[in-house]
């Protein structure tokens, strides 16, 4: 089988338009050599089918290259010429293009799009963990001198509150420091916007039933594929998954999940369309060590907060390479645990809302 996995935006949005029909939401922003970026949708089945898959790739945009193969090879299936019944599928391809494109997780805002679903006419939700650690989190300087600064500042935290309080504190979201990392935004950021003009054009909210299956890489085991819950839905939200998907289903309000809980996901905004007619599941694959991860983020964000002019330098392309390969091991074992766990929980969904007709 020819190998799903893209090496650029530019090649998976090609793929992606060259394996279906689409409708294309042009973003306001543009690719490094200022190629112009689009959100590409597809749908298959019938299109007033009450019971729906919605599939996202892309939502922390270099993250999208995992999504995409996925897309196309749930595409291989011709699933649109086979579904029975009222029973249909919404690809949603790089929901943040501009992330995708400059492999980066954030929005073109600077924005963690996972953490971006507030409402913003309420105050924010506060961090003051991150507060204490923004400045070393992500330094002005990398000089070995304050890294080491950083580092032992961190360590310290670390030591005095525990290691699940730093966790909570760097990654659940914040709302004071666009230049760091898990910034939620001061308003919607036009991802969002294009997710809820998208769910508007296809008429989600009148969906019977809806199952959303958002595709992230970083967290967890190397290649294992975890199906993680949000607090927003509770643990009803969480045994709606459960009975879809069984045992490997996971939630941060019963401390099983990888991830924290975390601020303004993006299962907020389909519980308020949706209620419990929703099911909201954050597939999620290992990569390489947390520790890692907040190296390449930290040098991202370093590069975009401080240093923008540089981002098509050599240093600039070293760091982005690098989140990339972060995000999106180029290795064949990687890839194949990713497309044999994605064709299953896709197989799963399908029988599930085949079923409920």
């Amino acid at each position: 089988m020819k190998n799903l996995f893209s090496d650029t935006y530019f090649e998976a949005r090609t793929r992606f338009l060259d394996a279906t029909k689409v409708q294309s939401y042009r973003s306001s922003y543009s690719g490094p050599e200022g190629q112009p970026l689009s959100t590409d949708v597809a749908f298959l089945g019938d299109p007033d089918a009450d019971y729906l898959l919605v599939s996202i790739a892309g939502t922390h945009g270099v993250e999208g290259y995992c999504g995409s193969a996925a897309q196309l090879s749930l595409l291989q299936w011709q699933l649109g010429n086979s579904l029975r019944g009222s029973v249909g599928i919404l690809l949603i391809h790089a929901l943040n293009a501009y992330g995708f494109a400059w492999d980066r997780r954030v929005t073109a805002e600077g924005c963690d799009l996972n953490r971006n679903f507030v409402d913003f006419s309420k105050p924010l939700p506060e961090n003051p963990g991150y507060d204490e650690l923004a400045d070393h989190l992500v330094p002005s300087d990398l000089s070995a001198e304050s890294l080491a600064v950083a580092e032992h500042a961190i360590a310290e935290f670390r030591a005095t509150h525990g290691e699940a309080a730093f966790q909570t504190s760097r990654k659940k979201g914040q709302y004071s420091r666009p230049e760091g990392m898990f910034f939620g935004g001061k308003r919607p950021s036009e991802p969002r916007q294009v997710l809820e003009k998208i769910c508007m054009d296809y008429k989600v909210a009148e969906r019977q039933n809806v199952i959303i299956v958002d595709y992230h890489t970083g967290l967890g085991p190397y290649g294992y594929g975890e199906l993680q819950t949000e607090t927003t839905s509770g643990l009803e939200g969480y045994h709606r998954a459960f009975e879809i998907f069984g045992p490997s289903v996971t939630s941060p309000d019963l401390g099983t999940s990888s991830s924290v809980a975390i601020t303004g996901t993006q299962d907020e905004f389909w519980q308020g369309e949706l209620g419990s007619r929703h099911t909201y599941v954050c597939l999620e694959f290992g990569t390489f060590s947390p520790d890692k991860g907040r190296e390449v983020l930290r040098n991202d964000h370093w590069l975009f907060a401080y240093h923008p002019d540089q981002a098509n330098t050599e240093i600039g392309k070293r760091i982005r390479n690098a989140t990339r390969e972060h995000y999106n091991p180029a290795r064949p074992d990687w890839q194949e645990m990713i497309l044999s766990r994605c064709d299953q929980v896709h197989r799963q969904a399908i029988a599930a809302l085949t079923q409920a007709r």
